[in-house]
């Protein structure tokens, strides 16, 4: 089976789906509908290809998934399996969190800080358009988690 290539690969998601990063124009307001035109697109065109992988995925599982007679071509095509399943639940999880921010782009809180209200950023929105806090916020939440996390 061919490897498909990572977002590493392909560099930014902008660059994946042959978008320019966003030029602001003089006096632009934060989350103006140009902005939000721009993410809208921007998140359509992800959600877009994960679905397509996510169809292609069911269709290797249904096509190659055949009974091989040697025990360790059968694990091995099963660890497979089961890394690209893992694969596409975090997938899952990440369409459930673009059909969020499609949400929040149409009720106007799109680009908002959930924790402080603040603007999020145009660069941070661009490298993950489904972030939900500011960097900062994000830092903090990831501290406190880490100090209270049970390592039992």
């Amino acid at each position: 089976m061919p490897r498909k290539k990572t977002q590493k690969e392909y560099g930014s998601l902008l660059e994946q789906f042959g978008m320019k990063p966003y030029k602001t124009k003089a006096k632009e307001k934060y989350m103006s509908k140009r902005q939000l035109n721009h993410f809208k697109k921007l998140l359509l065109a992800w959600k877009g290809q994960l679905e397509i992988e996510a169809e292609e995925t069911v269709k290797h599982l249904k096509t190659d998934s055949n009974n091989l007679a040697d025990p360790n071509d059968r694990a091995t095509q099963e660890s497979e399996f089961g890394l690209e399943l893992r694969t596409r639940d975090r997938e899952r999880k990440l369409l459930r969190k673009i059909q969020v921010s499609l949400v929040k782009i149409d009720e106007g809180t799109f680009g908002y800080c959930e924790e402080t209200g603040e603007e999020i950023g145009l660069k941070r929105l661009e490298a993950r358009p489904v972030a939900t806090y500011t960097l900062e916020a994000q830092e903090r939440r990831e501290i406190t988690e880490k100090q209270f996390k049970d390592t039992r």
